[in-house]
């Protein structure tokens, strides 16, 4: 379990809270992408990016020109969100209307890897994130794009989850009114795979690619109920 911290326990449904490390590691390695919050010059920011989870340690990368991997590699405070949607609760009332969802946050303070070895594993499991396999064919980065890479390294010493499951929660005086309730599940599907011009005859489709899917964060807390 991480540990619990006052910045990250879930006041508002404090029920819906999950504080097991093994339920917000699934949900950080399912997500596809993050949402970085920061605050630079008293403007707060919140940007969407991809990251990768490597045992304690959340990694995330790009240009070194950008605003938001500057800001952090100077160890200011930074607030990760990760969020996966399962599906639309509707009520017989807008107010008890609500969303299905997964959600894990991390707060800390980022590190700028320098560490060349450290680095390159990073991006590799970048890669793998997005499409496990990959890293086995496409080429690694050389030492010129490894230095036009800027990575950094926050570890999960201050994370929690929060989770909504099931049905919707009307008021017993809502029950019998004459209006539609229940739940539209949501995931996220692939599409058939798109090859790009220029691939040599004779290269098929990899499986990884094909196949394309999420790994499961849907666990035994799943049954958590409102």
């Amino acid at each position: 379990m991480t540990e619990l911290s006052p910045r990250v326990t879930v006041r508002r449904h404090p029920e819906r809270g999950i504080y097991d490390r093994a339920a917000i590691d699934a949900i950080l390695d399912e997500a596809l992408i993050c949402h970085v919050g920061f605050a630079s010059d008293g403007q707060p920011f919140v940007i969407p990016t991809i990251h990768a989870r490597v045992s304690d340690t959340l990694y995330l990368h790009g240009s070194p020109a950008s605003r938001m991997l500057r800001q952090l590699s100077e160890g200011v405070d930074v607030c990760v969100t990760a969020t996966i949607l399962d599906g639309v609760v509707l009520a017989r009332s807008v107010y008890k209307s609500s969303l299905n969802y997964r959600s894990a946050v991390v707060l800390g303070r980022a590190r700028k890897v320098e560490d060349p070895d450290e680095k390159r594993l990073a991006l590799e499991a970048v890669v793998e994130h997005v499409a496990a396999g990959r890293s086995m064919e496409a080429r690694a980065p050389n030492d010129e794009e490894l230095k036009a890479t800027l990575v950094l390294a926050l570890q999960i010493d201050e994370a929690s989850a929060k989770m909504r499951t099931g049905p919707p929660k009307d008021f017993e005086h809502d029950l019998d009114l004459p209006v539609w309730a229940g739940v539209i599940p949501l995931q996220l599907s692939a599409e058939p795979p798109q090859t790009a011009e220029r691939v040599p005859q004779g290269v098929a489709v990899p499986g990884y690619a094909r196949d394309y899917e999420r790994p499961s964060s849907f666990l035994p807390w799943q049954d958590r109920l409102e």
